[in-house]
């Protein structure tokens, strides 16, 4: 199974957006001397480095399975999605942090501070366009649930640090516009500094909740709840099954394990037996086409 297209174009969107914007914020950072901008030059350039990782990450993660790897590589874009979330605290955060106590101990007057308006205008709706591509691929798999609902449940470890990442910027560029237009206006370079500060907190903020849901997926946890909801009402309609004791799953990447245990109708042959749990499998496959490993298990009881 090859990595979701939908999440594949996200991550460009992202890329190509950053990188523009990168720039942009380093040049106007160089001729205002404004922290905030400093700050969101160095952030836009981390998340593009970001990208870079994720990208990667899901070339990893279809690797097909060896002696070393049976059951594949795809647990391994949820190692690179959690090393962006500590890029994030580190390079984009924690820097931030440090520039703003450091513009803030020792204030500098901004030069051309309109030059910095301007790039982040332009900034503000390139990262718009990047959160509308990557809101195309959320809305994809969200369904009915809220996006908060998503953000927990979702398996998609880089769609997840891809939404993170455009909603940081989107909200960071917001405080670099106000506090850039308040040093501006009053003359007084702290509200430059107090605004780099509060985009590190930001960046922390949204790095730490990244780091906590693709640490879940690291530990392994199961395919999302609606769609175990779906296997096991699948499983129990199914009339070769007359008991389904237990129903494990195990999110692998873009893939899936399953594992079953249940109690056949009887078939009045071992052969016909394994006829139908052959057949329950391949039909179980093709109503969900994530399932790469299914073992199941027939029993008449549950021990």
């Amino acid at each position: 199974m090859s990595a979701k297209p939908d999440s594949i174009k996200s991550i460009l969107y992202a890329l190509f957006a950053n990188l523009a914007i990168a720039i942009a914020k380093g040049a106007a950072a160089f001729w205002t001397g404004s922290g905030a901008m400093l700050a969101e030059a160095i952030h836009s350039l981390a998340d593009s480095c970001n990208q870079l990782l994720l990208l990667f990450g899901m070339k990893q993660s279809v690797r097909p399975p060896d002696s070393d790897y049976p059951l594949g590589y795809g647990k391994s874009i949820y190692f690179w999605s959690f090393l962006v979330a500590v890029i994030l605290f580190s390079l984009g955060g924690m820097f931030s942090i440090y520039e703003g106590v450091h513009k803030f101990t020792h204030p500098q007057p901004l030069t051309q501070p309109m030059i910095a308006v301007g790039v982040l205008v332009f900034a503000i709706i390139a990262e718009s366009v990047s959160l509308w591509g990557c809101m195309q691929a959320v809305n994809k798999e969200r369904f009915d649930r809220s996006l908060r609902r998503w953000f927990h449940e979702s398996r998609s470890s880089e769609l997840i640090v891809v939404f993170g990442e455009d909603v940081a910027a989107l909200l960071g560029l917001c405080l670099a516009l106000v506090a850039i237009l308040a040093a501006a206006i009053t003359g007084n370079p702290i509200y430059d500094a107090i605004g780099t500060i509060m985009i590190g907190v930001l960046l922390v903020v949204i790095a730490i909740l990244l780091a906590i849901e693709v640490k879940d997926l690291l530990i392994g946890q199961g395919v999302e709840p609606r769609t175990c909801k779906m296997m096991k009402d699948y499983l129990e309609g199914r009339p070769e099954i007359e008991i389904l004791y237990n129903h494990l799953t195990l999110q692998m990447g873009p893939e899936a394990m399953v594992a079953v245990k249940a109690k056949m109708h009887p078939t009045g042959s071992e052969t016909e037996l394994i006829n139908t749990i052959n057949r329950v499998e391949r039909e179980f496959r093709q109503e969900f086409p994530i399932v790469k490993w299914l073992f199941f298990e027939p029993d008449n009881r549950d021990e």
